[in-house]
């Protein structure tokens, strides 16, 4: 039975029936991807939540976290058609959104013909997105915000459901190209891929080393991904919530915000925050197996949704303060 619904949020029957199903289906996807991620619970459930939202994830993380895992296995689970393309310094934006090639046939007569590149898939990994050049970023994530590529004039409509998740290593920096803020600001999450504790690790070390690997099985198909994501648009979500976010995205601002971070942030989100905050708070409830997300969904997502949308100032720096810890004081107020 579906929690959280109330007389404020009640929704008709037809909906009600639909998110009985998501929810099921969408619980057994979150327990097969966990039977296949030890340690990273956090971060299974963001990356959800940002696939059910809708959006895109950047994954900030140290090498050997199972970043490329955790996109292989949220593929298989899904139902959705998943490949990796490796940045590089030299990849250029052809070699991920395509290209055109000059084609004869058998009479001679030649035309070009557009052999799509790796782009036109449902998930794709963009392992190191910090080491391409701004040019073949700036390629790819415009795909990510258009959901299309243009391509000698001709417009290709990338397939649906289209997501992106981009890892980022960070602590080496050399020879890489930062992404800028606004390009930043594309992404639904910004999800940090810490750690397992010693237990899971010891399980991963145990599970993984054997004859035997868990592999991942298909639990959802493309359409009913879709429905979720349709369903999500459509939870409603309470007036005290919807002042939340605003509270809480109008005051992580150098100009009009909170007296908290006066002085000590050089920029900070904009109205995509508050709507990436809305769609992530409502996916996260779906999650849970509720149909109306609530304030503490909203402190819950406050990090990763705000945190690459805020800059710290140089003062602020000095003073040993961190984006984390302003957005935790922020979120405290709710």
């Amino acid at each position: 039975m579906i929690q959280g619904s109330s007389p404020a949020t009640a929704l008709d029957d037809g909906i009600v029936a639909t998110a009985e199903a998501c929810l099921a289906s969408v619980g057994q996807a979150r327990e097969a991807i966990h039977g296949v991620i030890f340690g990273q619970e956090r971060v299974v459930d963001l990356a959800l939540v940002t696939i059910l939202a809708g959006g895109h994830g950047l994954l900030v993380g140290l090498p050997g976290l199972a970043k490329t895992k955790l996109v292989e296995t949220l593929g298989t689970v899904l139902g959705l058609d998943a490949r990796r393309v490796q940045f590089t310094p030299d990849l250029m934006p052809s070699d991920i959104l395509g290209t055109e090639i000059l084609d004869e046939d058998a009479e001679r007569r030649r035309s070009f013909r557009f052999v799509k590149g790796p782009v036109f898939t449902q998930l794709l990994m963009a392992d190191e997105i910090n080491r391409a050049s701004p040019r073949t970023q700036s390629a790819l994530l415009q795909a990510m915000q258009e959901h299309f590529v243009s391509v000698a004039g001709e417009r290709h409509d990338l397939p649906r459901p289209f997501h992106v998740l981009a890892t980022q290593n960070p602590i080496e920096q050399e020879g890489t190209y930062p992404l800028p803020e606004a390009q930043l600001d594309r992404f639904l999450l910004e999800i940090d891929v810490g750690y397992p504790d010693r237990a899971a690790e010891r399980r991963i070390l145990i599970e993984t080393t054997g004859v035997e690997e868990q592999r991942a099985k298909s639990v959802m198909a493309t359409e009913q991904l879709l429905t979720a994501q349709r369903l999500v648009r459509r939870l409603p979500v309470g007036e005290a919530v919807v002042d939340a976010i605003l509270d809480l995205v109008r005051a992580a601002r150098p100009e009009g915000g909170d007296p908290l971070v006066k002085g000590k942030l050089m920029w900070g989100p904009g109205p995509r925050a508050s709507q990436a905050l809305t769609l992530a708070a409502r996916a996260r409830a779906l999650i849970e197996g509720r149909v109306a997300p609530s304030i503490a969904d909203v402190k819950a997502l406050a990090e990763p949704v705000l945190k690459h949308r805020m800059a710290l100032s140089y003062s602020a720096r000095a003073d040993g303060e961190t984006i984390e810890g302003l957005i935790g004081k922020l979120a405290e107020k709710l």
